[in-house]
């Protein structure tokens, strides 16, 4: 008889939030494992010679990491592990998705992501690529682990790559026309004219105002990242993005006449 354990997955929301899902199925998993009555998993299929007939599935987690345990043990405590997930549901699909974490954790540590891409998205992307995993890789392949961290790996770099691909047309049309006329203004006037001038005279003639001057200065020329402003201005990072493309629209237009001009 398997108890019913409560579970706290990351909610769908935490894409836009400044929560860590990796963070909170950490607390979620370490709750099973350290509970009254804490989930447990033989011990024979991870360790040679355990201490005892059954261990947590935290303990468990940390035996699996050990450069000492064999690879048989852990080729069999990774089978049974999906196995149980599939059959039984939870909490072991969340216990599977959990045992992944700190290999996760260090492969996002050294993924570069743009500074734009919220932590949290690329989290959420590496766990909903392993969840989907666990129900397609063959229970009698051979490391099961490798296709669930290949599986999270391509998801994050698609992640990535489709951010790099959005700033580079979120930014493109005014960017290109703030660097134009800057150029443009320097050659007419023989002095140094900056993007932040170009701004100030932007608020002057009323194309944007004076908050979405600071949003496209502070994220564009600055290179603060957008989740900080969000969490100032108690808005989604969503929202602010479509707040500063909009702005950003106006100012295109703007700056293409004032190029035209000069």
């Amino acid at each position: 008889m398997h108890r019913r354990h409560a579970v706290h997955r990351p909610a769908p929301s935490s894409r836009c939030s400044l929560r860590s899902p990796l963070g909170e199925l950490e607390r979620g998993f370490l709750a099973l494992a350290q509970g009254t009555e804490p989930l447990t998993f033989p011990a024979h299929l991870v360790c040679d010679d355990p201490d005892r007939a059954a261990w947590t599935v935290d303990r468990v987690r940390t035996h699996l990491a050990h450069p000492s345990t064999r690879e048989e043990l852990r080729e069999q405590t990774w089978r049974e592990v999906v196995r149980r997930a599939r059959v039984l549901g939870e909490p072991w699909g969340a216990v599977a998705v959990a045992m992944t974490v700190p290999v996760l954790r260090r492969m996002l540590a050294r993924l570069a992501r743009p500074a734009h891409l919220e932590r949290a998205e690329i989290e959420q992307e590496a766990l909903a690529a392993v969840a989907a995993a666990l129900r397609t890789v063959d229970l009698g392949g051979e490391r099961l682990d490798r296709e669930l961290f290949s599986a999270a790996d391509r998801a994050v770099h698609r992640v990535v790559y489709a951010a790099h691909r959005r700033a580079s047309r979120e930014a493109g049309p005014a960017a290109a026309h703030l660097d134009h006329l800057c150029a443009a203004l320097q050659a007419d006037r023989g002095e140094p004219v900056d993007e932040f001038t170009v701004l100030a005279r932007a608020v002057k003639a009323r194309v944007v105002n004076v908050a979405e001057a600071r949003l496209i200065a502070r994220t564009r020329l600055d290179g603060e990242p957008m989740s900080l402003l969000a969490a100032e201005r108690g808005v989604s990072v969503r929202q602010l993005y479509r707040h500063r493309r909009a702005a950003e629209e106006h100012l295109a237009a703007y700056l293409r006449g004032r190029v035209q001009e000069v």
